[in-house]
């Protein structure tokens, strides 16, 4: 049985409010720099940017993570030239499942010299096995250990579904 959780319209709208909260803890800072887990964070990433340069003049960076969830520890790649000089980085994922995959990214960034790290992610279905915690969540779902969420763009309308 599939159950929409998050139409379309609720996706913007998170991203829109994602977008505030980034511009909010960017007031001092020259450049946005967002990264994206790929694929589906990514694409909530590219959201939230197309959103924030229609609130801000400011510069927006966007790049993403690519991960082996399988085999994370060491399979971690960006596609950002990042470096030291960067306050804060705003880390995106669609769903927060255990946790594996965020606190591996963040290991991977934690190799730079960053002011702060923000985590941002559109579901947090509360069964972390890991110490990560996020900054900004769209919706907290309490969920059965087995049950999955996915974010599909399906006929070009993103939602989110629980099966």
């Amino acid at each position: 049985m599939k159950t929409e959780v998050l139409d379309e319209d609720q996706i913007l709208r998170i991203c829109n409010r994602f977008a505030f909260q980034i511009l909010e803890n960017s007031i001092d800072s020259d450049v946005i720099h967002i990264i994206g887990i790929k694929e589906k964070g990514f694409d909530i990433a590219k959201i939230v940017e197309r959103e924030l340069k229609s609130i801000t003049k400011k510069n927006i960076s966007l790049s993403s993570i690519k991960i082996d969830k399988k085999n994370p520890k060491d399979s971690v790649l960006s596609d950002s030239n990042l470096n030291n000089n960067i306050d804060t980085i705003f880390l995106i994922d669609d769903v927060l499942n255990t946790g594996k995959t965020l606190i591996y990214s963040l290991s991977f960034l934690l190799k730079f010299n960053f002011k702060s790290i923000k985590t941002l992610v559109l579901i947090d279905r509360n069964h972390k096995q890991f110490p990560i915690k996020v900054d900004y969540k769209g919706i907290s779902l309490s969920t059965n250990i087995n049950d999955n969420i996915k974010l599909l763009n399906d006929n070009k309308e993103l939602k989110a579904i629980l099966f």
